[in-house]
């Protein structure tokens, strides 16, 4: 749960019909619906809204050295990540569980990192630890603001006000007044990220939302999350959560933010070991829950299978068709059928996501060979 003293509120929450998400939750500070949260869901995958997502902290790393510096304390290959690209990265602990979360874009000599909001400080106290002599200079970046404009009628939105549109997911483009537009591939295919100068946010929603797109809530946003299966830090990830868990393994081609194919960082081992030779303990799936309960599971609530706990739950929401569901993380050894209680909840595995992970391992099939297998 986040402290609500941590997360300003934003100022749009002074807009017509918007309701402040409840106390605890990730999204305190920004509106949470504005009256219709369904049928802000059906607009979104339709039409195009646009959801205040500013309370997300923003950092900013300029200096000469930026890229190859993070390169080396990140799961990511973003050494000679091109001018105007952008892709999704970790921070692991020597174990190389997952601490920190982020998308970052380079544009113009500078790094726009955006993550979490109660994690932000705590990955911007690491980052200014760890630049020792690189010419690096990692500081707050929170003069910009993200807004996220979803669904298939955002490009049209974006030409209406002259701000073009980037072609491919993770390209981003400089906005003329400050700021960017990166397009990305969750939570639908047509979404776009807008950080922009957070003097201009609420002028910003107007030109968006006179060019035609409706306001949306958070609740919105993460409903089309869950459906497509995008894990959230802090939220379908605990303490002991792994990269192959929540399938952020794999380069930016993937949309991963974990490359196989790179030198030594913090938590390099327990990757390569699991990628090449085991196994996550833990994978990440949706559930489908029963509808007819009087109360609904909460993030963090044990997932048990005849009496025995097997999971813990993640994400909770309800979707416009989909009814309540919710991300979480389960033993792998669990068959797709089996009968769940998600909390005060009876649950049910959707066939539908689970990823297949039976692929030979380069590394097992070695040891096999040696061993005459």
């Amino acid at each position: 749960m986040v402290d609500n003293a941590l997360v300003p509120n934003s100022p749009l929450l002074t807009s017509p019909g918007a309701v402040t998400a409840p106390d605890g939750s990730a999204d305190i500070g920004v509106a949470w619906h504005y009256g219709d949260p369904l049928g802000e869901q059906r607009t979104a995958q339709r039409a195009a809204v646009v959801v205040d997502r500013s309370h997300r902290f923003v950092i900013a790393i300029p200096g000469d050295e930026r890229l190859t510096w993070l390169h080396t304390i990140s799961s990511q290959h973003i050494a000679a990540l091109p001018d105007g690209k952008s892709a999704e990265n970790l921070s692991l602990d020597v174990n190389g569980r997952v601490e920190h979360h982020f998308v970052q874009t380079d544009l113009a000599g500078v790094t726009w990192i955006d993550t979490e909001a109660d994690r932000g400080p705590d990955l911007l106290s690491f980052l200014k630890k760890m630049v020792f002599w690189s010419k690096a200079e990692p500081r707050d970046g929170n003069e910009l603001a993200v807004l996220s404009l979803v669904g298939p009628e955002s490009p049209a939105v974006l030409s209406a006000i002259g701000v073009q549109t980037p072609t491919d997911a993770y390209d981003a483009l400089a906005l003329a007044d400050g700021g960017f537009v990166r397009r990305m591939p969750w939570p639908t295919e047509d979404s776009f990220d807008l950080l922009v100068p957070r003097e201009q946010l609420a002028a910003w929603w107007t030109k968006l939302t006179d060019a035609g797109a409706k306001p949306a809530g958070s609740w919105a946003f993460e409903a089309l999350r869950v459906e497509a299966r995008r894990p959230r830090l802090g939220l379908d990830t605990d303490e002991r959560t792994i990269p192959h868990e929540v399938h952020w393994i794999g380069g930016p081609a993937e949309h991963g933010a974990v490359h196989l194919d790179k030198g030594c960082y913090r938590g390099q081992e327990t990757v390569a070991r699991v990628h090449n030779l085991g196994k996550p303990p833990r994978h990440l799936v949706m559930l489908h829950l029963d509808g007819s309960a009087e109360a609904v599971p909460e993030p963090g609530d044990p997932i048990t299978a005849g009496g025995r706990a097997v999971g813990r739950v993640g994400t909770v929401v309800n979707h416009h068709e989909l009814g309540p569901i919710a991300l979480a993380l389960i033993k792998r050894n669990i068959p797709v059928d089996t009968e769940l209680m998600a909390g005060p909840s009876a649950a049910s595995i959707d066939p539908d996501s689970i990823v297949a992970d039976d692929a030979p391992q380069a590394g097992r099939e070695a040891v096999n060979r040696l061993r005459g297998k």
